[in-house]
């Protein structure tokens, strides 16, 4: 420990984030960065516990207290390689994580956690920016190759340790460029693709491969604007390559099957962030996708209260909409964990984006009932959800509270994703599916296709990008030793 009276000295200091007039007329990311020195104290406050609980939370089992010690000794490339031995992207988790860490942090039983998100996203850039990280390919290949489908967070982990291992790891993307819901999901001003690019670019100069704007089998892939350059066989895939390895995630939306659904303007979250995405990569023909693509001028209504219900509402106010309304079906959360919800656990509270400090207005509790328009939304009907609980489930009552009207021009569905999408090369490769949709496999990673394995989202159901990353390295250490005791 490098300090070992520093959480006593030294308060919790988070970065914040750019002045809202600045930061609403542009897309650039958001959240700015303390100086080393202010870093080097927000590490100090790591106590190196005896057991540290932010390594028990964290999916990628990410060591902690020991690159705090190293940051706070100034030692930027000793805290880079102990990050590294656990994490193969902190520049990706440092920006988007939820960080289950710091509700595991010992000093966050009081709320008062170390800023172990930003220190991680901290040591990452200072590693780039020293010219501390360079291509590394491994110093021998095995001869075994492995194809992986879908180049989203499960993929890229997956490729970078099988590629580490001495496989010849190739990923096949639908898409113009790899990343996934990194990309084409996350707006820019959370995560900037830039960073995107420079992480793909060092995979492949250490000897990854990537083939994108290559769909495979006969179903939509991608967020809805893939390259259709090429289209190949699944079966092509087994005759190819050693194994394959399925990391298409969880991309059928919920859908809200009520009155007035075949309305015009009534839009899935992530095929309007994935197009202001794609309109500032410059794709061609992205800013011309017609107006349901465009909230300028208009009532903005986002129908649920996680994280891509607040991205909706950073875009929608950055494209000039009237006014945002964002509503959530649950009841509002507590701001402070609960003693249903103790400590090291994590806990369900109210979280408040950057998005939401950017204007608009927020409902819990709020059951949509019907689409009103003539031809394209103009308002929705509402109710109040009323709640009970029964054997410690949360169950809304069949009797609804008062109703009423919201004016909305545009109505962005994000409700989270389901499960896989079951046409295409799920059935061209005849896997089974389970009964919530994800692709289903046996022992550990395999399929009911003994040379098809799967991971990340489609297997496991939609979840956090630490976790797909967790489970893409997982599945590259599965698939090594599976071919190392034959």
């Amino acid at each position: 420990m490098g300090d070992p009276r520093g959480f006593l000295k030294i308060k919790r200091k988070v970065s914040g984030y750019r002045p809202v007039e600045e930061r609403i007329n542009d897309y650039s990311e958001v959240e700015i960065r303390l100086s080393d020195d202010e870093r080097r104290l927000q590490a100090s406050r790591c106590m190196d516990c005896g057991v540290p609980f932010c390594h028990w939370a964290c999916p990628v089992s990410n060591v902690m207290p020991e690159w705090q010690d190293r940051l706070f000794r100034d030692d930027w490339a000793g805290a880079w390689a102990a990050l590294e031995n656990a994490n193969p992207f902190p520049e990706f988790t440092g920006r988007v994580c939820p960080a289950l860490c710091e509700a595991s942090c010992v000093l966050g039983a009081n709320d008062e956690p170390v800023t172990i998100r930003q220190n991680e996203l901290a040591i990452i850039e200072k590693a780039f920016e020293n010219g501390i990280i360079v291509p590394r390919p491994p110093r021998r290949r095995n001869g075994k190759s492995v194809a992986i489908v879908g180049a989203g967070p499960a993929g890229l982990s997956a490729a970078y340790y099988l590629n580490r291992a001495g496989f010849a790891a190739v990923v096949y993307e639908a898409d113009r460029k790899p990343g996934g819901y990194l990309r084409y999901g996350i707006p820019d001003f959370k995560l900037d693709k830039s960073f995107i690019d420079r992480r793909v670019s060092l995979m492949e100069q250490e000897g990854v491969v990537f083939k994108t704007g290559t769909r495979i089998g006969r179903g939509r892939c991608g967020f809805g604007g893939e390259a259709r350059t090429e289209i190949i066989d699944p079966k092509n895939l087994e005759r190819e390559h050693d194994l394959v390895l399925v990391t298409i995630g969880a991309r059928e939306p919920r859908n809200l099957d009520i009155p007035g659904r075949e309305l015009g303007g009534i839009v899935q979250a992530l095929d309007f962030l994935s197009h202001q995405n794609r309109v500032i990569a410059g794709e061609d023909g992205a800013a011309f996708a017609g107006e349901d693509m465009n909230a300028y001028g208009k009532n903005v209504l986002v129908i649920g209260g996680g994280d891509t219900g607040a991205d909706c509402v950073g875009t929608a106010n950055r494209q000039g909409a009237k006014h945002v309304t964002q509503i959530e079906v649950l009841p509002r959360p507590p701001e402070h964990r609960s003693s249903d919800e103790p400590w090291p656990v994590w806990p369900k509270v109210l979280k408040t984006s950057s998005s939401h400090l950017e204007g608009g207005e927020r409902l819990w509790s709020v059951n949509t009932t019907s689409f009103e328009g003539c031809g394209r939304v103009s308002s929705v009907k509402v109710c109040g959800a009323v709640w009970t609980e029964e054997n410690g489930r949360r169950i809304m009552s069949g009797e609804p509270g008062a109703g009423f009207e919201i004016k909305a021009d545009l109505v962005l569905l994000a409700m989270g994703f389901v499960h896989v999408v079951r046409e295409g090369m799920v059935a061209d490769l005849e896997l089974e599916t389970d009964e919530r949709g994800n692709i289903r496999t046996r022992g550990s990673f395999h399929t009911s296709n003994p040379r098809v394995w799967a991971a990340g989202d489609s297997r496991n159901g939609a979840s956090l990008v630490v976790k797909a990353i967790a489970d893409g390295r997982a599945a590259a250490e599965a698939i090594q030793a599976h071919f190392e005791n034959g």
